[in-house]
Parts: structure tokens; C-alpha cells; sequence
């Protein structure tokens, strides 16, 4: 037998507005949960990349650094060296640009700092939806719960005699809405924090390898 306290219960007793701020709740819940595991999956990229860095600190030339790195253009080490090369290619092949009056470390650092932003502005896309959501799902499920206790009570006005079991399962299920909005927010907040620490720790990392890879650029030209 359903139970009276039950979502399914919820649902079906609720009116329109309760069963929209259920869906966008829904909704929120999927949306945050589908951030996770893309950047979950991106993590477990970085890592993967990450091992084969000291290979290519101990590679005998370029060619063979570069070919530790794998060949997966996502790979933001891979990038980086490229860019590098690239940047520095560039700095002493072309004549009469505006770029001619930096000096190469200089060109080079900005390149380098251009590549790194590009892939942490990728790494962090998404993280926006977990704060929208951490912050706007406690609201929704207060309204949700403030509209269902309403109309709980509006449906008890001339019901005759009101007992604890007439009024228990109206506003048990309006309280529902509370717990489901603590549902949706949690993850979302743990989530944020925790992938906005490592995308911190992620460039840090990049960084480190950048300043490395401009010294040996510097110490080779």
C-alpha cells in the first residue's frame, strides 16, 4: 500500500506549483550530478597526464619529451610544450612586429600564461551551475515547502474537526520539499569546493611545469 508520507503521494496530491518546484528540483538534482562526474572524468585525465611529465624532463631531445606526452591534443602539458616551441619559433621569425620590442622570456611567459587560462577557463566551465544550484535550491525548496503547508491548510478549512492525523500528512509531505532541497544542495557545494580547490592545485601544477619549460627554452636558444 503507498504510504501517505510518501514522494509518490506528494505528487499526486500536490498542485501544479509543488509538482513544478519537484521537477526543478529534479532537474537541478541531474544537472549536478552530471557536473560531477564530467569533471570526476577530467581529474582522472589531468592525473594520467600528470605521470608522464617527469618522462619528459629525462628524454634526450625535444622530439622524444614530446612523444611521453602522448598524442591527445587535451593534454595541457602536450600544449604547453607546443606552444612554447611555437612561441618561441615565432618570436625569432618574423621582423617588424609589435611583438619584436618584448623580450623572448617575456613572449614566451605570455604565451605560456594564454595556454594555462585556456584550459583551466575549460576545467572550470560547469563549476557555475553547481553554485547556482548550491545557492538558489535551499530557496526554491523553502517556497515549495511554505506553498505545500498553505495549502494543506487551505484544503483543512471546513473539514470540520481538525486532529493531528488530519494535519500530520499535509504538512509532512510539504516538509518533504525541504529535505529534497537539501538533497539537490549538498552535492552541489561539496562538489564546487572540492573541484575549485583541485582546479587551483591543477594550475599550480601547470604553472610549475610552464616556469620549468621557459628556463629550458631560455637555456637552449
Amino acid at each position: 500500500m503507498e504510504s501517505q508520507f510518501g514522494i509518490a503521494n506528494v505528487w499526486n496530491q500536490g498542485d501544479l506549483i509543488t509538482r513544478g518546484v519537484a521537477l526543478l528540483l529534479l532537474l537541478m538534482s541531474l544537472a549536478t550530478w552530471a557536473v560531477i562526474v564530467l569533471k570526476a572524468l577530467d581529474i582522472v585525465r589531468f592525473k594520467r597526464n600528470a605521470r608522464a611529465v617527469q618522462t619528459f624532463w629525462h628524454s634526450d631531445d625535444f622530439a622524444g619529451a614530446l612523444t611521453t606526452l602522448g598524442s591527445d591534443p587535451a593534454n595541457p602539458f602536450r600544449a604547453l610544450a607546443i606552444e612554447g616551441r611555437e612561441a618561441t619559433a615565432h618570436h625569432r621569425n618574423t621582423k617588424g612586429q609589435l611583438h619584436e620590442s618584448l623580450d623572448v622570456s617575456d613572449w614566451v611567459t605570455g604565451s605560456l600564461r594564454n595556454s594555462i587560462d585556456e584550459f583551466t577557463a575549460r576545467l572550470q566551465s560547469g563549476l557555475a551551475i553547481l553554485a547556482s544550484v548550491g545557492s538558489t535550491a535551499p530557496f526554491l525548496g523553502l517556497f515549495g515547502t511554505v506553498w505545500g503547508i498553505y495549502h494543506a491548510l487551505i484544503g483543512l478549512v471546513g473539514a470540520g474537526q481538525v486532529t493531528i492525523d488530519r494535519i500530520a500528512g499535509p504538512v509532512g509531505e510539504a516538509l518533504l520539499m525541504t529535505a529534497a532541497s537539501l538533497a539537490v544542495e549538498i552535492p552541489a557545494v561539496l562538489a564546487y569546493n572540492f573541484f575549485g580547490r583541485y582546479i587551483h592545485r591543477i594550475e599550480s601544477d601547470l604553472e610549475g611545469f610552464a616556469r620549468d619549460f621557459r628556463e629550458l627554452l631560455a637555456h637552449h636558444s
